[in-house]
């Protein structure tokens, strides 16, 4: 049975009257709410866009920069050995066995203390002066150690026989110190000095061209 409360809500509900929106209002309004509700949600998925454009970002250098680390880490014994020696070399003052700027003095002198005759290039690049040379123990065996010298930056040049297949300059660094790594000719490259990366290079390009025709 209805109370008084029931009745009054039924006289209420009777007495309301009710319009229908005419057609163009209807849509301009649902066309507002659309545009409206558009807004709303831009900002959001414009956040979620960027965040996931700066993610990717992220990602594609971290990959990069663990792959560059990679090539460095693969040799991590080697490189370790290659900048102990040239620290070695500028610590005890012992740079050179055979102290020349002629590549004819130098490379006559490895004949029968090595059992492979290193390419030895006096002038691979303008500014950059052959020292001398010296023999060095590396990766287990002994090899050339060409020394080079360009504005008072030394510049250790590790040189031993390879079996495998040309490869193009990587570098990396170790220690503070830069180093870069090619193969030519069957013999092994390793550059390590503090002249910069990109000048160290440089000459690293000039050194494996001149050493092909050597």
């Amino acid at each position: 049975m209805s109370g008084p409360e029931d009745l009054e809500r039924l006289a209420l509900k009777d007495a309301v009257t009710y319009y229908r929106a005419p057609s163009p209002f209807a849509r301009r309004l649902r066309k507002t709410l659309r545009a409206s509700d558009t807004e709303r949600r831009r900002p959001f998925l414009a956040g979620h866009w960027w965040g996931f454009a700066a993610s990717f970002a992220c990602g594609a250098l971290l990959a990069w920069g663990v792959t560059f680390t990679h090539k460095v880490n693969d040799d991590s014994q080697l490189t370790s050995e290659l900048v102990g020696s040239h620290v070695r070399a500028l610590m005890e003052n012992h740079l050179t066995d055979v102290a020349s700027t002629d590549q004819h003095t130098v490379k006559p002198w490895f004949a029968g203390k090595l059992d492979f005759s290193p390419p030895v290039v006096a002038n691979a690049a303008a500014g950059f002066t052959l020292v001398g040379g010296r023999l060095d123990y590396v990766d287990k065996r002994p090899v050339a150690a060409l020394v080079y010298k360009v504005r008072g930056h030394l510049i250790n040049v590790f040189v031993w026989p390879s079996t495998q297949d040309d490869q193009s300059l990587q570098s990396g660094t170790q220690q503070g110190y830069e180093l870069v790594h090619f193969r030519r000719a069957h013999m092994n490259y390793w550059l390590v000095s503090d002249l910069n990366r990109s000048e160290l290079t440089g000459f690293a390009e000039a050194l494996a061209n001149a050493a092909a025709q050597s």
